[in-house]
C-alpha cells in the first residue's frame, strides 16, 4: 500500500543535476560566508532553499506563455488573470505586482498610519519589514501552540481571539491598521488556519470596523488541510474551500511564486473600491501600469493557469503528502522537527538538534551550512538571524530556532527526498561536531539574505572531514 499518492503527472523534460565533492562544498560555503543564500546554484545538488518561484510549470502553463499579450496598457492577459481570481477567490478587483513583496509594500502604505498596530498570526520577514517601514507596529496574536514545535494542534496558525481583543481594548479600533491573517503560517512550520478561525476573526473585525486582510500565499495548501482536518469539509473540494476562506477576508496579498506555480509575479485582490483606487495609484509609481504591475503578459497567463491547477485535489494530495513523507522519514529516525508536518516544508528544530549551542551562536544558521557541506542540500535558516534586531538594536530571540527544508512543487521525486533524509540523519549522528557562528557582515535590514558569518571555533573532536569549520582561520570574504 502506498504511503502517499504517486505523482499526478508525467515528466516531459529534465534538468541535469551535478553532485559536488565535500571539498568543493567546504570551499563554497566558506566563500558564501556560511550563508546558504549566497551559494551559487551550480554548487547545489538538491535545492530546498525555498518554494518561491521554484515550481515546475505544466505543459498548459508553458503553452499559455505563447499567447501573452505584452501591451503596455489594457493587456488581455490581465483580463484572464483577473477572471481567474474572481472565479476562484471571489474578489472583484485585482492589481498585479512583480511579486508578493511588491503587494506587501503597497498595502502597507495604504492601510497603515504611523504608530498603528498590525496584529498578525506570527510575523513573516518581508511582511513585517514593509509594515514597520510604513510606521506600523507588529503584534503577534497567534495561538501559543504555534511557538511550541511539538504541540499537537491541527491548526497552529489560528489567531488567538483573546489576544486580539486585548489589543483592541487597549488601543481602540482606530489604533489598529488591519489584522493580517496568513494562510498558512510559514515561520510556525507551514501550519494552517482553520475555517472557523477565519470566520470568527472576520466577525470580530466587522464588529469593530477593522480591515481583515490575508497573506494568501499558500492558500491552496491551507485549503487542503481544512479538507483533511476540519469537521464538515471532508467531502468539499479544495477549490470550494479556498473560495469560502477568501469570503471571510477583505482582501489579500499574493505571491504567485508559491501556490500559483510560477517563477515570478504576485497581486493584490480586494473588495473595496477605495483601496483599489489607492493601489492603482501606487502600483503605477512602484511597479507598472495597473494592467501589468511589473509583470509580463505571458507571466500573467501562466499565473492564471497555475492558480487553477494549484486547487486540484489530486495535485494537493501529492504535494502535501510528499512533504509529509520527508517529515515521517525524519521522525522515524528520531530527528527533532516541527509537528504536525506543514504544507510546504519540513522544519528542523535546531535548538534540540544542537543543544550544545546557545541561540546567540546562531545554531540554525550553522546547521543549514553543515547540511550543505554534508550533502549538497541547500536549506534555509528560520530563527534568530531571520528575526533580526528590535528598535534598540538587540537581537530578537524567537522561541522557534528552525532550519527549513522547503520542497519545491512538482520538481523533486521521493528518491531526492530520501537523499535529504539520509543526510539529515547522518548529520544528527555527529551533531556535536557542529560549532556556532558569528557575524562578519550584517546588513541593516532583512539580514538573512546577504549576511556573512564565520565559525566561532573548531568543535572538539571535529576533523576536516566533518565540518566546514576547517576554514575558521581564513579571513571572511566581504
Amino acid at each position: 500500500m502506498m504511503r502517499h499518492p504517486a505523482e499526478p503527472y508525467r515528466i516531459k523534460m529534465v534538468e541535469p543535476l551535478v553532485m559536488t565533492t565535500r571539498e568543493e562544498r567546504e570551499e563554497a560555503i566558506a566563500q558564501a560566508g556560511w550563508n546558504t543564500f549566497l551559494l551559487p546554484s551550480r554548487k547545489v545538488y538538491i535545492d530546498l532553499l525555498t518554494d518561491s518561484g521554484t515550481s515546475a510549470m505544466s505543459d498548459r502553463q508553458w503553452s499559455m506563455l505563447m499567447i501573452g499579450d505584452e501591451a503596455y496598457a489594457g493587456s488581455s492577459s490581465f483580463d484572464r488573470l483577473q477572471s481567474a481570481v474572481q472565479a476562484y477567490y471571489g474578489f472583484p478587483h485585482v492589481v498585479p505586482t512583480h511579486q508578493g513583496r511588491g503587494a506587501e509594500h503597497i498595502i502597507s502604505r495604504i492601510l497603515i498610519d504611523p504608530g498603528q498596530f498590525v496584529p498578525g498570526n506570527m510575523y513573516f520577514t518581508t511582511t513585517r519589514y514593509h509594515q514597520e517601514a510604513a510606521g506600523g507596529i507588529f503584534v503577534d496574536v497567534v495561538i501559543d501552540e504555534a511557538h511550541d514545535p511539538h504541540a499537537d494542534h491541527p491548526f497552529k496558525g489560528d489567531i488567538d481571539l483573546a489576544k486580539l481583543e486585548r489589543l483592541v481594548d487597549e488601543h481602540g479600533a482606530e489604533g489598529i491598521a488591519y489584522v493580517n491573517h496568513a494562510v498558512t503560517v510559514n515561520l510556525a512550520g507551514g501550519q494552517p488556519v482553520s475555517m472557523r478561525n477565519l470566520r470568527e476573526v472576520h466577525e470580530f473585525c466587522q464588529t469593530h470596523g477593522i480591515v481583515h486582510w490575508s497573506d494568501a500565499t499558500r492558500l491552496a495548501e491551507n485549503a487542503y488541510f481544512i479538507q483533511q482536518r476540519e469537521d464538515g469539509y471532508a467531502d468539499v473540494s479544495t477549490a470550494e474551500i479556498a473560495k469560502e476562506m477568501m469570503g471571510y477576508v477583505d482582501g489579500v496579498t499574493m505571491s504567485g511564486k508559491k501556490d500559483c506555480l510560477v517563477n515570478i509575479g504576485g497581486f493584490l485582490a480586494m473588495r473595496s473600491e477605495e483601496i483599489l483606487v489607492k493601489a492603482r495609484e501606487l502600483v503605477v509609481v512602484y511597479e507598472g501600469m495597473p494592467s501589468y504591475g511589473g509583470m509580463a503578459g505571458r507571466d500573467m497567463e501562466a499565473m492564471a493557469q497555475g492558480l487553477v491547477e494549484a486547487l486540484d485535489d489530486d495535485y494537493l494530495a501529492h504535494r502535501v503528502g510528499q512533504v509529509r513523507y520527508l517529515g515521517e522519514r525524519l521522525l522515524e529516525a528520531g530527528i527533532p522537527i516541527v509537528t504536525p508536518v506543514g504544507g510546504h516544508a519540513v522544519f528542523l528544530d535546531a535548538r534540540e538538534f544542537l543543544p550544545h549551542l546557545e541561540q546567540d551562536d546562531y545554531p540554525a544558521q550553522a546547521l543549514a551550512a553543515a547540511l550543505y557541506v554534508e550533502s549538497g542540500v541547500r536549506s534555509m535558516e528560520r530563527g534568530i538571524v531571520s528575526a533580526g534586531r528590535d528598535a534598540d538594536g538587540r537581537d530578537r530571540h524567537p522561541k522557534l530556532e528552525l532550519v527549513r527544508l522547503t520542497v519545491p512543487r512538482r520538481v523533486y521525486t521521493d528518491r531526492h527526498l530520501d537523499v535529504v533524509a539520509d543526510a539529515v540523519i547522518e548529520l544528527y549522528r555527529k551533531r556535536e561536531t557542529i560549532g556556532g557562528l558569528r557575524f562578519v557582515y550584517e546588513p541593516p535590514s532583512l539580514r538573512f539574505f546577504t549576511a556573512r558569518f564565520e565559525p566561532l571555533q573548531v568543535p572538539t573532536g571535529a576533523g576536516p572531514e566533518v565540518s566546514p569549520t576547517r576554514f575558521a582561520q581564513e579571513p571572511a570574504l566581504t
